[in-house]
């Protein structure tokens, strides 16, 4: 296998399934979201590492990457809420809990803030937070309550705050409306699994990006940065040329002054980690937007045996273009400390 310094663009901690419990202001306790107790190999393939970062060290090195962007596990779950004091509490929590576990590593982790967004200013507030903190960017919900349509306006005092503190804003699957908490897991899985889910995950992650590209924000914003997280990216091109056809026309009514396209290629990301369609892209599609994630530790990740399906997928493409996808385009992204590869 080839030495290529791997660092992931999505990997996942296992929060505590009774941090919020723990840590809640009393005012909040009796509404705390609990989880089952973790097993390790059980549930989100709960490893040590998912919640233990030293443990985290040693199984990165298993899989030979030398650094990860953070999401949460159970967090998740927790856009979903309606109770709009309990979300921006419980996302205060993870926050903290977040910044403790990378402090172990703030070399090797990264970690991505939760935002709750019904109230932009306190949003703001805690993206500054974030930021100070030294968090390297931060989330909010991938399918927004249809009031709160991310073509309208509500955002664009978030969006101002992530531009000028140079906070890359994240989406991840899974996130807003459609997937209301508390739930009971029968229901659960079989929203996630049954086939439909999966032209539901993939519309939910391409009406996000219709609504921040044709609704203006990234006119508005020209310096804001966001991340498509596990949508995987075969979809993507012929997604954007379906837009820019319909641009070229004017048949979009919007304030947008370049195409689809040229707004995606100059502000949005997007991660992936196991789309065997993609290999026909890299080199020829986005070379600067696409990023290599391994999504530890939960059971469709790539652990440990990333470097072979990056072999797989990557190995036909000149050095140049593998770095770019498999660490370049994630430390620019995010301002990443220089590292070394770590060989498996």
């Amino acid at each position: 296998m080839s030495d290529e310094l791997l660092l992931s663009a999505d990997s996942h901690v296992i929060e505590d399934p009774q941090l919020w419990k723990r840590r809640l202001p009393a005012s909040f306790r009796d509404r705390a979201p609990v989880w089952p107790e973790l097993k390790v190999g059980g549930q989100f393939q709960a490893r040590p590492g998912g919640h233990d970062p030293r443990a985290r060290l040693s199984e990165m090195a298993q899989d030979g990457v030398s650094g990860e962007v953070l999401y949460p596990s159970f967090c998740l779950d927790l856009y979903g809420l309606t109770d709009v004091a309990l979300q921006e509490a419980c996302f205060r929590v993870y926050n903290d809990w977040i910044i403790e576990y990378c402090s172990a590593a703030p070399d090797r982790l990264f970690g991505i803030g939760n935002l709750a967004c019904f109230n932009i200013p306190n949003a703001v507030k805690e993206l500054e937070r974030c930021k100070k903190s030294g968090l390297r960017g931060a989330m909010v919900w991938q399918a927004p309550p249809s009031d709160f349509p991310f073509h309208g306006d509500h955002y664009d005092r978030l969006w101002a705050a992530a531009q000028e503190t140079e906070m890359p804003i994240s989406m991840h699957i899974l996130t807003g409306e459609p997937y209301a908490f508390p739930r009971q897991p029968p229901v659960r899985i079989a929203h996630l699994y049954l086939p439909h889910a999966v032209n539901d995950k993939l519309l939910y992650a391409a009406n996000a990006l219709s609504g921040l590209i044709a609704g203006g924000a990234l006119e508005r914003f020209p310096r804001l940065k966001f991340v498509l997280v596990e949508n995987e990216i075969s979809w993507l091109p012929f997604v954007l040329s379906q837009y820019d056809k319909y641009w070229s026309r004017g048949n979009l009514n919007s304030e947008m002054k370049l195409n689809p396209g040229q707004y995606f290629e100059r502000q949005i990301y997007a991660t992936f980690f196991n789309d065997p369609p993609s290999k026909m892209l890299f080199g020829h599609w986005a070379t600067k937007n696409l990023m290599w994630s391994n999504d530890y530790p939960h059971p469709n990740s790539t652990w440990p045996n990333s470097r072979e399906i990056i072999e797989r997928d990557l190995g036909h493409l000149p050095s140049n273009v593998k770095k770019r996808l498999l660490s370049a385009n994630v430390q620019e992204l995010y301002g990443l400390p220089l590292m070394e590869p770590v060989m498996a």
